[in-house]
């Protein structure tokens, strides 16, 4: 299986830190955020990862080069600066790196411990959704979980961790441009074909100096 990390945001809630480091390559417990989800994804079995990047995406070329200090094949799909397509839009884009099979996405600006070799897309869904328990600042969630289906609608609901296995075929009819994501899921979830489950481990939102600062002392026990 291929992976995608989504590493195009400009990171505006973060300045002045992103003016002139791009968000994921800001350090947490002596590393930049995104070579967690490499390291991740590298025991998880990923070989090949791409990443979309748009502002100061250059740095993060530079940073990771080929991934093969990491143990995997990095693939990049570049935006333009000030061109993010979003998260549909970068998703898409990048379809022809990703190949024909599912594959999982994951957002830089996370950080967990979440087992990604568990992860599976039972056939016939087109989606299968990684969800959190509420942060205090999205208390109000984003999807219901029935079982193992995400609901659009109800209750329980949780917040979408940013973590997903995709087939292709969810971007059926799109064109390229910037769109975002959430209404393709909505309309898989509508036709029963977005399964998901919830994950209680470590999950931070990284969308604040603050929660840099809270993630850095706790990943280093200060």
């Amino acid at each position: 299986m291929r992976a995608m990390i989504l590493a195009a945001g400009r990171g505006n809630r973060m300045r002045p830190l992103t003016d002139r480091v791009p968000k994921p390559l800001l350090a947490v417990g002596g590393k930049p955020l995104i070579q967690y989800h490499i390291e991740r994804l590298a025991a998880a079995g990923v070989r090949a990862i791409v990443i979309n990047h748009a502002h100061l995406g250059e740095q993060i070329e530079a940073a990771l080069g080929d991934g093969a200090q990491l143990g995997v094949t990095l693939h990049y799909s570049p935006e333009g600066e000030g061109r993010a397509l979003e998260t549909g839009g970068g998703i898409f884009k990048a379809l022809p790196l990703l190949g024909p099979g599912p594959f999982l996405v994951v957002n830089a600006d996370i950080w967990t411990d979440c087992p990604f070799a568990d992860l599976d897309l039972p056939d016939g869904d087109l989606a299968h959704l990684v969800l959190v328990a509420n942060p205090p600042q999205h208390a109000a969630g984003d999807f219901a979980l029935d079982g193992d289906r995400v609901r659009r609608d109800g209750e329980p609901r949780y917040t979408f961790s940013g973590i997903g296995l995709y087939r292709p075929e969810l971007f059926a009819g799109c064109a390229p441009g910037a769109f975002p994501l959430a209404p393709l899921l909505r309309r898989a979830m509508d036709q029963g074909q977005a399964g998901g489950r919830l994950y209680r481990g470590d999950w931070f939102d990284i969308g604040t100096p603050q929660r840099l600062d809270e993630l850095n002392r706790r990943l280093t026990g200060g």
